[in-house]
């Protein structure tokens, strides 16, 4: 099979994808969205969420408790410690430029989280993002924001979960360097 031609077309459809993606920005900047675009726009944010929520618990899930505190070298984040930063970085970024209250403004999680307390840090983090997209008010999510460059909050959203991602393919190295053969991506 010739590999070149897959490659050529799926990068032929993620251009296509990009070009729909950034066609609907221009429409939005130009016009206020109708109530049926927000409310698609909320169901494809809470999508997209939700099918990352349940590929994160399977990669947590698939960790024993013992190795929550492994470490591949002292200078990197502990296999809990790469969740636990997911959460208290979502929770900052989108209640500082979204105006609602940080679960954490008060108090972080510890460092040290076990498997259960691992996955329900990451439980909570899943659900505030789903309350937020749903309770955001509409003319909030076209609202400009600073983060590396100016983008509608709608797009934040996105940025918090290629972070997750991020580190969530951190993860997955975790799991292989203590022998454990992750389970297929499944994400979209």
């Amino acid at each position: 099979m010739d590999t070149t031609y897959n490659k050529r077309g799926f990068l032929k459809k993620i251009s296509l994808s990009s070009f729909g993606i950034l066609g609907s920005t221009a429409l939005f900047a130009k016009a206020k969205p109708s109530n049926d675009q927000v409310q698609q726009l909320r169901a494809e944010l809470a999508d997209a969420w939700s099918k990352s929520e349940k590929y994160s618990l399977d990669i947590i899930e698939q960790m024993p408790d013992e190795f929550f505190g492994f470490e591949y070298t002292t200078e990197a984040m502990t296999y809990a410690e790469q969740w636990r930063h997911c959460a208290v970085f979502t929770f900052m970024q989108l209640a500082g430029r979204l105006k609602i209250e940080n679960p954490y403004e008060k108090a972080k999680p510890k460092v040290d989280l076990n498997k259960a307390e691992t996955t329900a840090e990451v439980k909570k983090m899943y659900a505030f993002v789903q309350k937020a997209i749903q309770e955001i008010p509409a003319e909030k999510l076209y609202e400009k924001v600073d983060f590396s460059g100016e983008m509608p909050i709608w797009r934040l959203f996105y940025a918090m979960e290629n972070h997750i991602i991020h580190h969530r393919g951190q993860c997955i190295v975790y799991l292989r360097l203590k022998g454990i053969t992750p389970k297929g991506y499944f994400g979209w």
